[in-house]
């Protein structure tokens, strides 16, 4: 027994050992094709951000030139100071005139490139801020085309930080690319051209040991891009997690959802701060393992210029051009260092953006346009899912004639509101058909079949602006008598003209109670007066008093139209021509108010369960 539970031991202990191994070989190979394919990444979005620098490439070649200029006139100012330094020959043996001559020079230079720096700068400037404003436009052009299943499997904090602030993430980036960058790479091409022109064997010494600068930037980016990578997607999941808990705080406050709320920040904001600190203390490598490395040539270049001197090769003015060059040579690999730290984190924000701008979007329109409809609907065989592994609507079938009030009833989750979504093209069927005045709603554009939809949701929205803007959403040209014509059908004038600027004063989406927002909704719609209507639990907001007045009002709004009403009190749609009876995304029971009682159905379980209580 025991021999044979130590035998076991062993094998186990020797198994154990030898996955130890291969999870360390794994592990080695994993975080090898991680940098590689980060590399890639980094790669690809700078092309990326390159395509769209591409649209302005006037200024592009503007700043080069300039900078290009820039770099001459510094450089050549070394060599004026040398010429300088060499005219005093010693005590009392000094050319003033020589002197004076070349400094009034170098005066001249220093005022040229003061200004090619300044307008170099502007042209940066423009340039940088007109790239973000392109990718920012493109990315809300996106948004709109973007289909509803996209947006709604990410938060909108997330998107909105993607828009706002990894884009401004990306403008740092360039801005300090474009400023330091160029100027880097010419500077060391241009020094290198003058210092040949001073000593070959001290310019060959500076090339070769140039490469080890490299590799220690390389070394230490690659990693660099990686932790700014995290820290962007973790900024965007902080992001959403504020989002939801200040735009939903009387919900966290009446559950006592706050510690909760604060543990979950905690942690995501202990995540943002590990990556944050790794990112920094990666990227804070780069610049002083370059200036020591660059601080060994300086130390080369000085050494074996004292010995030149020394042998008559080299005169003490010439060591300082040398000493200034390689100075100025060394200096862009500092700074380009600290660019390709910035360039990694806006890189980084960049795939963010991207990849928002190159999701798939929504199909496309087509060209033919839905004219104004009588409202008659055939809807034959629908299905449709959110996910392919749990079904929704199945066999989904209905007529409706032109004028058709319809109801639709069922248990919560039963597929009502998704068959709102379905009519609206907020989502396309999966199969079948939904035809209105026998045209599929596929072959016409999504503008021209929600131009005849009036929509009113239980869920309210009202952009910043004046109650008049808000109003006059569905039709831009609209008269104020019209606007107010609309606001006493709905009722919502009763409290409109009590504000103080009445149609001219000024909400959002927090300053008006819910039942006001869902008057100024309703008043949209009597404003537009379309050929069909859905409400979707559109009273759901209102007082019992105003929900009558209403009522009367959509009653004669409905009359001629086809109409589809989804509501949860039963009581409200007993005068629909059609109610139908919805669960688990089919169709049980059809007829008016009167045929579904008489069957002693699901419909009328479902309408003696809401006024039960009444029944004592």
């Amino acid at each position: 027994m025991n021999s044979r539970f130590d035998k076991k031991s062993k094998t186990g202990t020797q198994n154990s050992g030898n996955t130890g191994k291969e999870n360390t070989g794994n592990s080695t190979k994993d975080t090898t094709d991680e940098a590689v394919n980060n590399r890639r990444k980094s790669q690809e979005t700078f092309r990326k951000v390159l395509s769209f620098i591409g649209a302005y490439r006037i200024l592009l070649v503007l700043s080069i030139l300039l900078a290009g200029t820039c770099v001459v006139l510094q450089l050549y100012i070394p060599i004026l100071f040398g010429d300088a330094i060499d005219g005093i020959l010693g005590e009392g043996r000094v050319d003033f005139a020589l002197v004076a001559r070349y400094l009034s020079r170098i005066l001249v230079l220093v005022l040229l490139t003061a200004a090619a720096t300044f307008i170099m700068n502007l042209i940066n400037n423009r340039l940088a801020y007109r790239v973000v404003r392109d990718i920012r436009s493109k990315a809300i052009r996106r948004i709109q085309i973007l289909p509803l299943s996209y947006l709604d499997r990410r938060s909108t904090g997330d998107t909105v930080g993607r828009v706002i602030a990894d884009v401004d993430q990306l403008s740092d980036g360039l801005l300090l690319g474009l400023s330091q960058l160029f100027s880097g790479v010419i500077t060391i091409i241009v020094t290198l051209i003058f210092m040949l022109q001073k000593s070959i064997s001290i310019t060959l010494m500076v090339l070769v040991l140039t490469p080890v600068s490299f590799l220690v930037a390389s070394f230490i980016s690659s990693r660099t891009f990686q932790m700014f990578r995290k820290q962007t997607q973790t900024r965007g999941e902080q992001t959403g997690l504020i989002e939801e808990m200040i735009g939903n705080e009387k919900i966290v406050k009446a559950f006592g959802y706050e510690n909760r709320a604060s543990e979950r920040f905690r942690e995501i904001n202990r995540d943002l701060e590990q990556y944050s600190r790794k990112a920094v203390f990666f990227s804070s490598l780069t610049n002083p393992s370059t200036r020591a490395v660059n601080n060994v040539i300086y130390a080369l270049v000085t050494l074996t210029g004292a010995l030149r001197i020394l042998s008559g090769s080299l005169t003490v003015g010439g060591l300082s051009v040398l000493l200034s060059y390689a100075s100025q040579y060394m200096k862009p690999f500092n700074d380009i260092s600290s660019v390709v730290t910035e360039l990694q984190n806006a890189l980084a924000c960049a795939a963010r953006v991207f990849e928002l701008i190159e999701a798939e979007p929504q199909t496309p329109d087509p060209e033919k346009e839905l004219p104004s409809v009588s409202g008659g609907m055939a809807i034959h065989d629908v299905f449709f899912s959110y996910s392919p592994d749990k079904p929704l609507i199945e066999h989904f079938s209905l007529d409706v004639r032109p004028g058709t009030r319809v109801a639709i009833v069922g248990p919560t989750g039963c597929g009502k509101t998704t068959f709102i979504n379905l009519l609206m093209r907020f989502y396309d069927i999966n199969a079948g058909s939904i035809a209105i005045d026998r045209e599929d709603i596929r072959t016409v554009s999504r503008p021209s079949l929600r131009k005849n939809f009036g929509m009113v949701l239980q869920e309210t929205w009202l952009l910043s602006g004046t109650v008049r803007d808000n109003i006059r959403i569905g039709k831009p040209d609209a008269t104020d008598e019209e606007i107010i014509a609309a606001a006493k059908a709905s009722h919502s004038w009763e409290f409109i003209r009590r504000m103080p600027k009445r149609l001219d004063t000024m909400v959002n989406d927090n300053s008006l109670s819910q039942g006001q927002k869902q008057l100024l909704c309703i008043t949209r719609v009597m404003l537009c007066l379309p050929p069909m209507l859905i409400l979707d639990e559109a009273t759901s907001s209102i007082d019992t008093r105003t929900e009558i007045q209403i009522q009367e009002a959509f009653d004669r709004l409905m009359k001629g139209r086809t109409s589809f009403i989804v509501a949860h009190r039963l009581s409200t749609i007993r005068n629909a021509d059609i109610i139908l009876v919805m669960k688990d995304g089919k169709i049980i029971e059809q007829g008016s108010h009167e045929d579904l009682m008489a069957r002693n159905g699901f419909y009328t379980t479902l309408y003696n369960s809401q006024f039960a209580g009444n029944a004592v």
